[in-house]
């Protein structure tokens, strides 16, 4: 590939005109000039070499995002609507703003240190962290972060420094609403759909059970619909959980997430079980998929790629050497009423 210095020599003028030209420092230099180098790079179809630059100017140009998720979900976890929306969201943030992405999924955290602490990236998104994954990231990486979804107690925040936001929904809110809704429609037998208990699902639990408790329903551990969400599991786990519900009369389910709640509701169909007519779902996340199934899917609306750009906006923030003016940015959820919820009381009433 040609160099500034040949480009110079056959044009006959200095190199730092060229190089001024070719990184857009064109101030002092004249319109046929500029038009004599940019016509040249054309003809020659110069690409700048940007590692050259960017080791010059001691950066690399890369965020790295990493996404701490369980092995058996590795193999399906970019067709799920809420990853995929939320990387897009990140990605064209980091792309205008002149950067790439560079993304990493493991579920061994030891495994996500050693590779952190060798990565010349300017800046890591983390995703899914719980409170000491990202203190242990944060010491072995001084660089910013920015975390989405991250559960981190207060008296943990000052580890982070000042390099440091996390992009969250209001999950308790989101769970509480989302379950008063199904019980305000008539449910009385609600079962929460997860296939964990950990991170954003335990605060989406606390708010389920506060609004079971509200209402004067008691709650039992057979509530709690343990999904196995690999893809190898996942048909027959639901089979089994679709069963149970329809054993033990349950009339509502609070599902975790928007795939989950569809994936429930086609297994009802196969087992000739109606929603809503029979069962109530309601689902977290209000991705595309929830509109176009049917029944439509009511769901509590996070706007996930917003989650992602505000990740990314923040960090870039960051790394011009800008102040945040807080920590945490809290997302507030709102209920989507769509085709999957029935009013009982008013069924009833008829």
């Amino acid at each position: 590939m040609i160099t500034i210095k040949e480009i110079a020599k056959t044009l006959n003028m200095s190199p730092t005109t060229v190089s001024n030209v070719i990184h857009g420092k064109t101030k002092e230099v004249s319109p046929d000039t500029i038009k004599r180098v940019q016509d040249f790079l054309e003809e020659v179809e110069y690409v700048p070499n940007i590692n050259a630059r960017n080791l010059a100017q001691n950066k690399s140009k890369i965020i790295g995002v990493v996404l701490k998720i369980r092995q058996d979900r590795y193999s399906h976890i970019y067709t799920d609507p809420f990853v995929a929306e939320m990387l897009a969201g990140m990605e064209e943030v980091i792309r205008k703003a002149g950067y790439f992405m560079m993304t990493y999924i493991s579920d061994d955290i030891a495994e996500i240190l050693n590779h952190v602490s060798t990565w010349n990236v300017d800046g890591l998104i983390l995703f899914c962290m719980l409170d000491d994954d990202a203190i242990r990231v944060r010491k072995k990486y001084h660089k910013p972060i920015a975390c989405v979804d991250a559960y981190i107690s207060e008296e943990n925040e000052s580890a982070f420094g000042d390099q440091f936001i996390n992009i969250a929904l209001d999950d308790e809110k989101c769970a509480y609403e989302g379950t008063a809704y199904l019980v305000k429609s008539g449910c009385r037998k609600v079962a929460f759909l997860a296939d964990n208990m950990d991170g954003v699902n335990k605060a989406r639990f606390r708010g389920y059970r506060r609004a079971l408790d509200e209402n004067g329903i008691e709650y039992s551990d057979r509530d709690y619909f343990a999904l196995r969400s690999t893809k190898k599991e996942m048909k027959s786990s639901m089979a089994s959980l679709v069963s149970n519900a329809r054993r033990y009369g349950y009339d509502g389910v609070f599902s975790s997430s928007d795939l989950f709640a569809i994936h429930f509701i086609r297994e009802c169909f196969e087992q000739g079980i109606l929603v809503p007519e029979e069962i109530s779902v309601v689902g977290v996340d209000d991705s595309e998929l929830a509109e176009m199934y049917r029944p439509s899917l009511t769901t509590m609306h996070q706007d996930i790629h917003r989650k992602g750009a505000l990740a990314a906006e923040a960090l870039i923030r960051m790394l011009k050497g800008e102040k945040l003016e807080r920590r945490q940015i809290v997302l507030k959820p709102e209920l989507v009423v769509r085709e999957s919820v029935i009013d009982f009381k008013k069924q009833s009433a008829e």
